[in-house]
């Protein structure tokens, strides 16, 4: 590691230390990474002035007035249930189907220095705060248990019964997803961040605290931008492994590249992405600008496509929001069947999983991403839970995706281990 590189993680450390202060924050964590696109801005909002929770009556429609009364920064998050489109039975969860804070300080990291956007005292007293913080080493924490909320026998016995699903014509591929969980864990949550972001360093990490709870998140993928009018979004379909063995790895890429069947699943992604975007967009601009781009991540390879697109003078831009979420890379096509296919055969609600954490500026701008590759924690009732999962395809095997979903959770286990 370099030392510009630790120099960059020891101040995350230490604003997140500082941040921590505050009951509700949100750190956006593009972990110095320089896509011409994927990254976004390295930003904390910490403190609340104000906030927006969603309910069943009270969702996007409310969160543009609540940003009309007073357009300013808003940072904060949309659980897969907002706009009460996932599920029919609402289910309690450590995050409300949404909730949106206007912060009282909103710090921006580039290039190893801070920037004081917004704040309500003196900057050169933030910045000393911060640059004061003393990293202390953690103590290990005590082991803890991790189960699955489905026996292998029981996830196999649903892959199947989703496959009648796809031979039927219900659906053509679905996202099914289990959750892992210990109800006994004890963790120091920016430690283990810090821990996520090397092991998992991606350009849409985020570490989101809302009061005693946590969300730390190494996702690679963007949900959703909007600059300007323009509006981007850039699924991910299409993994293939890293490998130490340069020969390996460039074999493992190439396969990516060439595969059949990737590409078709990167393909129904895009196509439902379009048709989402169409909805509020100029008629005629919305385009793929780039489609299978190849993106090479430490721990994976990734194909992630890229679609863009103008949005109507009359549409505002919750309703662009609106109009795509949730993404469907994490629910498959068509969109509204295979929800359906999800409340019915995932035994737990998503919660956050599979929702999006992002930031919304004073010109209605915004960017967010994909909750995914991420841990909860519910510091009071020290409980850990996280999810895997994979997309079903007629073509699927069983046995295979259960695996894919082992390694998927492994890496996450060994981020928690002690």
């Amino acid at each position: 590691m370099s030392k510009d590189e630790q120099s960059f993680i020891n101040l995350k450390m230490k604003m997140l230390n500082w941040a921590n202060q505050f009951n509700i924050f949100c750190f956006l964590d593009n972990n110095a990474y320089n896509f011409e696109k994927p990254a976004f801005e390295c930003l904390l909002g910490v403190g609340c002035k104000r906030s927006i929770t969603f309910s069943k009556e009270n969702s996007f429609t409310a969160l543009q007035s609540f940003y009309d009364k007073n357009p300013t920064w808003l940072f904060g998050h949309l659980g897969y249930n907002a706009g009460n489109k996932a599920y029919t039975q609402h289910e309690e969860n450590d995050f409300a189907d949404g909730f949106f804070f206007e912060p009282e300080i909103v710090l921006k990291l580039s290039n190893n220095k801070i920037e004081i956007i917004k704040s309500n005292i003196n900057d050169a007293v933030i910045v000393a705060e911060i640059n004061a913080i003393e990293i202390l080493e953690v103590e290990k924490h005590l082991p803890f248990n991790i189960v699955s909320s489905l026996s292998k026998e029981k996830y196999i016995e649903k892959v199947k019964l989703l496959k009648q699903h796809i031979k039927r014509g219900d659906c053509y591929e679905i996202n099914f997803c289990q959750r892992f969980f210990s109800e006994e864990a004890t963790i120091h949550p920016i430690a283990t961040y810090i821990k996520l972001a090397q092991l998992s360093p991606a350009p849409f990490g985020s570490f989101y605290k809302l009061n005693n709870t946590y969300c730390l998140c190494a996702s690679p993928e963007r949900f959703l931008q909007k600059k300007g009018n323009k509006l981007v979004s850039q699924p991910i379909k299409g993994t293939s492994r890293r490998d130490a063995d340069l020969v390996k790895d460039a074999t493992n890429k190439m396969y990516l590249i060439e595969s059949s069947k990737e590409k078709s699943e990167n393909v129904m992604v895009v196509d439902l992405v379009r048709n989402d975007m169409s909805m509020v967009c100029q008629k005629g601009s919305v385009k793929v600008s780039e489609l299978f781009g190849i993106y090479s991540f430490p721990q994976v390879h990734q194909m992630i496509s890229t679609i863009e697109g103008i949005l109507s003078p009359d549409k505002t831009f919750t309703q662009a929001i609106e109009a795509c979420f949730p993404m469907g890379s994490m629910t498959g096509a068509p969109k509204k069947s295979v929800m359906q296919l999800i409340e019915k055969y995932e035994d737990t609600q998503r919660g956050l999983f599979s929702g999006s954490i992002g930031y919304i500026t004073p010109d209605a701008d915004f960017d967010f991403n994909v909750v995914i590759r991420s841990i909860f924690y519910n510091e009071t009732k020290k409980k850990i839970y996280f999810f895997a999962g994979s997309g079903i395809t007629f073509y699927s095997k069983a046995e295979e995706e259960y695996d894919e979903c082992l390694a998927k959770a492994s890496a996450i286990v060994e981020v928690l281990k002690d």
